[in-house]
């Protein structure tokens, strides 16, 4: 699948040892959550007239004029009056950034140095951005390596390099790069969770389901949901991983695009599978207890610790609802929470019997709100800042269950139902949806609404 690549800027503001970063509203389609510096996309509308201002004549016109409205728009900063009023002291192109194919939204980005005589008071846009500040980039990196920044790899680059050196006017290192012939990306938004979108037999519109390498130097490194959808995935998988190594693997739940090929690894490395007993018993049935043949099975629960990240505790979490067995992981200082299927990022979460429970399902949607991490990792689709998804996907599944009981109440049919409740949806998908239908009529019986 090829996604468009949108060209885009972005400026880093620094100061002496400083630098300005954002982080972007939790309501943003792109990188929600994410600590970013400013900027946006190129317009259409952008001019390709040169600007007759130092440093500004030196680059491509267009991308200048993106520059300077982006940095009007998000911060409030008119980048041609500070160059005339001497507070701009530089600016350099410091690289380019392409996001990888594997990511839905891509975009081909130029980071610009900007040099300040003094730290502006910026006027952050609040439908962008909800917190702008500057820091010591000695203070960031440290923040990052503390697992309390989430970032894009270029993000990082940048906070790392400027830490070591602050008056870095060349990172060639920006673009993301690996051997895509032998190797599967790994992605480490928060220091220490290392994820692994990995190609899978799930559900469109999502096309991989997120593998997680999570475990301190010296703890139990555990690899989590593996699921490549055929042997040279898998081998690619494998490759990756050896960089990075692992000590066992552990199942969130029994569906396929959650376990393919994780018996053959667990055999591979002489390594255990860490799961729920209601998953072990779905395996067994499922496949006639071939699956775990010869493999050292651990079965897990709620409160138990699974292993250590930054030297903090990872703890599980039981969240039924999409699946009976379904479980949940989460530094114990909620830093973080790999919430598996409890949401998607790409597509919607199917409640479907008999391991399905609607009813569970929107407890557990409350429960982790209640709970609050500050980023939340599912399964499809990338990890996002706070639980804003959550609170959506809950007041959505709300709406629609109202929508349900009324046209329950009309007398409608479930494939009536299906007909206005999704209305245009791929037909592949119709059964699924079907079954989502039939679990809210389950939900409201059990409640005595219907």
């Amino acid at each position: 699948m090829k996604h468009a690549v949108v060209d885009a800027v972005t400026a880093v503001f620094t100061c002496a040892d400083q630098g300005f970063i954002t982080v972007r509203s939790p309501e943003m389609p792109a990188f929600p959550g994410y600590h970013a510096f400013p900027g946006g996309k190129v317009d259409a509308t952008d001019p390709e007239t040169p600007i007759d201002l130092p440093w500004l004549r030196d680059h491509e016109p267009k991308l200048m004029h993106a520059l300077c409205r982006e940095l009007d728009e998000e911060v409030g900063f008119d980048l041609q009056a500070g160059i005339e009023s001497g507070l701009v002291k530089g600016i350099w192109k410091l690289g380019v950034a392409v996001t990888p194919k594997f990511e839905p939204r891509r975009f081909d980005t130029r980071f610009y140095r900007i040099d300040l005589a003094e730290p502006v008071a910026f006027d952050v846009d609040p439908r962008e951005t909800v917190h702008g500040e500057w820091a010591p980039w000695r203070e960031l990196a440290e923040r990052y390596h503390d697992g309390h920044i989430l970032a894009v790899p270029p993000t990082v680059v940048v906070i790392e390099q400027f830490a070591d050196n602050p008056d870095e006017t060349d990172l060639s290192r920006l673009h993301f790069d690996f051997d895509a012939e032998r190797f599967l990306p790994c992605v480490e938004a928060i220091k220490g969770v290392r994820l692994i979108p990995v190609p899978s037999h799930t559900l469109p519109p999502a096309m991989a389901t997120n593998c997680f390498i999570i475990g301190d130097d010296g703890a139990q490194k555990f690899m989590v949901d593996p699921s490549p959808k055929d042997e040279t995935v898998l081998q690619r998988l494998c490759n990756t991983a050896d960089r990075i190594g692992f000590d066992a693997i552990f199942l969130t739940h029994h569906h396929p695009d959650h376990r393919q090929y994780a018996d053959k690894l667990a055999r591979r490395y002489q390594c255990s599978i860490h799961l729920s007993q209601d998953s072990f018993e779905r395996i067994e049935q499922k496949t006639a207890g071939r699956f775990f043949d010869g493999i050292e099975t651990v079965i897990r629960k709620e409160g138990e610790v699974l292993t250590q990240w930054l030297g903090r505790d990872v703890q599980i979490l039981e969240v039924p609802g999409h699946d009976e067995g379904q479980l949940a992981l989460m530094s114990e200082d909620r830093a973080w929470c790999i919430v598996s299927d409890l949401f998607q990022g790409v597509g919607t979460v199917v409640i479907a019997k008999p391991e399905g429970n609607m009813g569970k399902y929107f407890n557990t949607l409350q429960r982790v709100i209640d709970l609050d991490p500050k980023v939340i990792y599912p399964s499809h689709g990338m990890g996002m800042g706070t639980t804003y998804r959550l609170r959506v996907t809950l007041a959505h599944r709300k709406m629609r269950e109202q929508e349900i009981l009324t046209l329950h109440q009309q007398g409608k049919s479930n494939q009536e139902m299906l007909d206005v409740v999704y209305a245009g949806l791929d037909p592949r998908l119709a059964p699924l949806a079907l079954c989502n239908i039939e679990n809210h009529l389950d939900k409201l019986r059990d409640e005595n609404r219907i």
